[in-house]
């Protein structure tokens, strides 16, 4: 039973460290935590130059999403502030779940991440206009602990693999990222 509980936690907090899901209640107004839909969404054309930005500002809101989820599970805070400025549903939700649940059973997250993305499509004439990234994760050097004590917690493994992540752009300009997964079977 303990290591599948264990089985859990990684799992859950694993995806802490890349697209693992989730939104909630943020500080913003419900509709900038929307994307963007219809005419508002994109131009009709775009240029490469926009494409461009776009990779930016999405490579941007992934670098700024491990951050705070690192932040976040660090101090057992599934309303760190950090949380929503890179995030939203349903990535948002999913990564709060995780930080409680681990906070619920005493464990936190410590050590380094070490993160290597690349994006893999631009869509700006998507309703709403998406990036898709693609990262190879390093996770050998971040582990789930006990916070008590800081043990591992057994069961829990780190090494490389690959994840993906959804960066959308919202009504107010801003690119969050709102869909990933981790993909723990698949080494890079």
């Amino acid at each position: 039973m303990r290591t599948r509980q264990s089985r859990r936690w990684e799992i859950y907090l694993l995806s802490l460290a890349l697209a693992v899901g989730a939104a909630g209640c943020g500080t913003e107004p419900e509709a900038a935590n929307r994307p963007l839909t219809g005419r508002a969404a994109a131009p009709a054309t775009h240029s490469a130059e926009a494409e461009k930005e776009a990779e930016k500002a999405a490579l941007a809101a992934y670098s700024g999403y491990l951050d705070a989820s690192r932040a976040a599970s660090a101090r057992s805070d599934p309303s760190h502030p950090a949380l929503a400025r890179f995030l939203a549903d349903p990535l948002l939700t999913r990564v709060r779940m995780a930080i409680l649940d681990a906070k619920e059973h005493g464990a936190m997250r410590t050590g380094k991440l070490v993160s290597d993305p690349t994006v893999v499509s631009v869509d700006l004439t998507a309703r709403p206009p998406t990036v898709e990234i693609q990262d190879c994760l390093d996770a050998s050097g971040y582990r789930l602990v006990y916070a008590k004590d800081r043990k591992a917690v057994p069961g829990t493994r780190g090494g490389r693999y690959l994840a993906t992540a959804t960066a959308a752009r919202f009504p107010d300009g801003r690119w969050l990222i709102n869909g990933g997964a981790a993909h723990q079977d698949q080494p890079c």
